[in-house]
């Protein structure tokens, strides 16, 4: 669970830790500063989208019917229309959001809005059509007068060195999940849209015919649908979340995690099961299927912790739901299944804990931040994730757990510091309506 830390001593201490090299902070203002950057989350990462909380009344300008009508007189050109709302436009490429870099010691990102009229005159001299259809709804901020947008602009790839000259670039949104400083209010909330904005887009890229009769598919209510083109059909098609249940596996006898990697992972990196839920299969029984499928594990008791929105797999799943569980082993001899995993071991609670108090988190924002900046400037292309975990600061851990930006990282947290419920009452109690100290 997450306790957030709010006071203005903490504060000062992360705005000083931020400007010095890792090799000038000890060990005990290392864990203060990943505490800190892992506990001052109010929701998960991707969660917690701003233009998501409320949905405007039909009537209200801001709302994605008119907000569409609106938005189809202004590409037409109707110079009789009020400028109340003001409409703002999120360019991706290929799934990356379009975005740039303040020059800050250390660089913080940002996204690339562009003002609706600032973005036609920036296409003037593109190929790609701006219409009503290319446009997704992604909300309002009714306080700033504002409808935000997205829009995919991946068939003309000379809008990047266009882009490029203004010091914007389209950086792939795991990258600026791991850039991002989670003290930094405006950049979470960044990211969230981004996400948002992502899994929106890629589900277009994937719907775009209908999968009861083969004909095309139209965007309706400003893209928050899509409806078959086909008068006889006219099928309705919805944005597409996959469940995924991930589950931190205990030995409550022997204080003990269990944890595992994947061939695919960083160097040095452990994390939890996880694992799709099948159709007719409820989320307790996932974690217990996917736990003995993998590991050959048995599991009692399971107990919900939180869950998070998880835009970043591969582009045939836009959007994946993470649903987290802490899950009591019932044996504890591991048969690991090579097809899926690469190795799973048990931990202790002490090794886990040092995997936590490393530095990896601190030097991956801090990488990926001065490459977002990097990218921006036109000085680096390529987009390797990997390098980011692999920074050379020191002596390296033997062992690390994904980042303050995955659920799996709270889970392992969490355990680490006692702060597992007994059952599942407990945990009903623990967490009171509207409460987001714990996740």
């Amino acid at each position: 669970m997450l306790f957030l830390l709010s006071s203005s001593s903490t504060s000062r201490l992360l705005s000083l830790c931020r400007k010095l090299p890792i090799k000038s902070l000890t060990s005990k203002t290392l864990w203060h500063l990943y505490f800190t950057m892992s506990t001052n989350l109010k929701t998960h990462a991707f969660a917690g989208n701003t233009l998501r909380s409320t949905t405007p009344k039909p009537e209200s300008p801001f709302s994605p019917i008119s907000a569409l009508e609106t938005l189809k007189s202004r590409l037409s050109e109707n110079t009789l229309l009020p400028s109340s709302p003001n409409f703002k436009v999120l360019p991706f490429r290929k799934g990356r959001p379009l975005a740039t870099s303040t020059g800050d010691s250390p660089p913080v990102w940002h996204l690339g809005w562009f003002n609706l009229g600032d973005f036609k005159g920036f296409l003037t001299s593109s190929e790609f059509q701006l219409t009503e259809n290319s446009l997704v709804y992604l909300g309002s901020r009714s306080e700033d007068d504002v409808v935000y947008w997205a829009v995919d602009v991946s068939e003309d790839s000379s809008l990047v060195p266009q882009f490029g000259a203004k010091h914007f670039c389209f950086v792939e949104l795991r990258t600026l999940m791991v850039a991002t400083d989670w003290t930094d209010e405006r950049a979470t909330t960044d990211l969230a849209i981004a996400g948002h904005a992502r899994a929106l887009l890629e589900w277009h890229n994937i719907s775009r015919f209908c999968g009861h009769c083969g004909e095309k598919t139209v965007p309706m209510e400003a893209g928050r649908r899509k409806e078959c083109s086909n008068v006889l059909c006219k099928k309705r098609i919805y944005p597409r979340v996959d469940p995924v249940v991930i589950m931190l596996v205990i030995d409550r006898e022997n204080d003990r995690a269990l944890l595992s990697k994947q061939s695919r992972f960083v160097p040095r990196m452990w994390s939890c099961l996880a694992g799709f839920i099948e159709p007719g299969e409820s989320l307790e029984e996932a974690v217990r299927r996917e736990t003995w499928e993998e590991t050959g594990i048995e599991v009692g008791e399971v107990i919900y912790h939180s869950s998070q929105p998880w835009p970043v797999g591969p582009n045939s799943m836009p959007c994946q739901l993470m649903v987290g569980f802490f899950a009591y082993a019932k044996s504890l001899e591991i048969n690991v299944d090579k097809e899926e995993l690469e190795d799973a071991q048990w931990h202790s609670r002490e090794d886990v804990k040092k995997a936590l108090t490393s530095a990896e988190y601190i030097k991956a924002q801090r990488t990926a931040a001065a490459k977002v900046e990097r990218m921006c400037k036109g000085v680096e292309k390529g987009q390797n994730l990997s390098a980011d975990f692999n920074v050379e600061s020191g002596e390296l851990a033997p062992m690390f757990v994904p980042g303050p930006f995955a659920i799996a990282h709270h889970l392992i947290s969490s355990w680490v510091n006692n702060q597992v419920p007994l059952n599942g009452a407990e945990t009903q109690l623990k967490q009171p309506a509207g409460a987001l100290s714990n996740l």
